[in-house]
């Protein structure tokens, strides 16, 4: 759907589930109307200026990643998702070496270690994992999608603050 936005090296890649509908329509992450996640970055201090999606690519000038675990077809909801890539996901992560993974929403960390053999699936919870991608650290925040509403942004943001705390 879209290409990984990776290198080696990066402090962190955002993993999510699946590119939005909306995503691959306009060929940048997280384009959606109502996902946060440029302004949780901004605002948790992960970037010194609020990027837009049309400046996706931006991220690995300041050693930000992002990719999604499933790469053949975008959705608008994580229903019914095939998580079968996440094998490939991982050794791509495990080439790559970030020093940290962030899973973007439970569904995305659950899936991820449950396919990976890492967790059950149901131990997986907010916040840093027992468990590494390759050498990666492994964080599970909130999900930015705006369909997420179980969550305030505040309380989002805790999270997502707490990580990059943990990052530098």
């Amino acid at each position: 759907m879209l290409p990984d936005l990776l290198r080696p090296d990066l402090d962190v890649v955002f993993c999510g589930t699946a590119v939005s509908s909306a995503s691959a329509d306009l060929g940048h992450y997280y384009a959606g109307r109502g996902n946060k996640f440029w302004q949780l970055l901004f605002d948790a201090g992960f970037t010194p200026s609020l990027l837009t999606p049309a400046e996706d690519a931006t991220v690995l000038d300041y050693g930000i990643g992002i990719t999604d675990l499933v790469k053949d077809r975008a959705q608008s909801h994580d229903r019914g998702l095939d998580f079968g890539y996440s094998t490939a996901v991982a050794r791509e992560l495990i080439s790559q070496a970030p020093r940290w993974v962030a899973f973007n929403g439970l569904t995305a960390g659950r899936s991820a270690g449950r396919e990976l053999r890492l967790s059950s699936g149901k131990t997986v919870r907010l916040g840093e994992q027992p468990w590494r991608i390759g050498t990666s650290r492994v964080f599970v925040l909130p999900s930015s999608s705006g369909a997420f509403a179980a969550m305030r942004y505040a309380e989002k943001l805790e999270w997502w603050t707490q990580l990059r705390r943990d990052v530098y």
